[in-house]
């Protein structure tokens, strides 16, 4: 099954567009949540993230934007971005928010696999470090998860009991369509982070995604330019924060 992972969309229309164009084929795309905040595009992100597939699970922002948490757990301006999106959904999309499935979910049973948003533990959990890591890949014995949240590309292993690593994409360029390659091995358990496709924070601007192969183990880092002056363009003409623009352009 060839699997197209992606995650934190943030609503940045442009971004999932490039990211749509530059993706290789797959059986299945799979959102790892926050589809909504900070950007200007919610409406049309949900639908177009709609139209790919039917593999969902919530971010903490998506929760925010319908009302399911309240917006003072967020900063400044993460709250204000938050009520503005919650303000101009419409009503069908504000209920389909509310529907989104709480990770872990799986895809079948013949695949090992599970996919959240922060980790198997906690769905709000962020995993930065290797550190950060042992926990949930001590917790849990499925051998493939898939997370987001921390909008930092790459991915965490663990071989046998104290064996931990982590890999993080090296790109030698930053102003096209880039891919790097993980050689997977069956005996190994994985966490794996796509990385944000609406809003990057590991300094480099272009949208992040992930494509997997579970029959020929392959996992495929992407990175895909994208129209960021019309997704700032958006931004500012929605009245939001400018930080919300500018930090686009720094992947930070």
């Amino acid at each position: 099954m060839r699997i197209l992972i992606i995650s934190d969309i943030h609503s940045n229309l442009e971004a999932l567009e490039a990211v749509v164009s530059a993706a290789p084929a797959f059986d299945v795309a799979v959102n790892l949540g926050d589809i909504v905040g900070y950007g200007a595009s919610p409406n049309e992100v949900i639908e177009r993230s709609r139209q790919l597939g039917t593999v969902f699970v919530r971010g903490n922002h998506d929760k925010a934007a319908c009302g399911l948490i309240d917006v003072a757990e967020f900063n400044p301006i993460a709250g204000m971005a938050a009520l503005w999106t919650r303000e101009v959904l419409t009503p069908a999309n504000l209920e389909w928010l509310r529907d989104l499935p709480q990770g872990p979910v799986r895809l079948d049973d013949s695949l090992d696999a599970q996919f959240v948003h922060g980790s198997p533990i906690d769905e709000d959990e962020y995993v930065v470090t290797l550190r950060d890591a042992l926990d949930p890949l001590t917790y849990s014995s499925v051998t493939f998860t898939f997370f987001g949240h921390t909008h930092l590309q790459g991915a965490f292993w663990r071989n046998g009991k104290e064996a931990f690593d982590a890999v993080h994409p090296a790109y030698p360029v930053q102003d096209a369509h880039e891919s790097f390659e993980v050689a997977l091995r069956p005996e190994v358990q994985y966490l794996i982070n796509p990385g944000s496709v609406g809003q990057p924070r590991d300094g480099d601007w272009r949208a992040a995604f992930a494509w997997f192969d579970s029959e020929g183990l392959r996992l495929v880092f992407h990175r895909a330019a994208y129209d960021l002056e019309r997704a700032q363009k958006r931004i500012l003409d929605a009245n939001l924060p400018p930080r919300l623009a500018s930090r686009l352009a720094i992947g930070r």
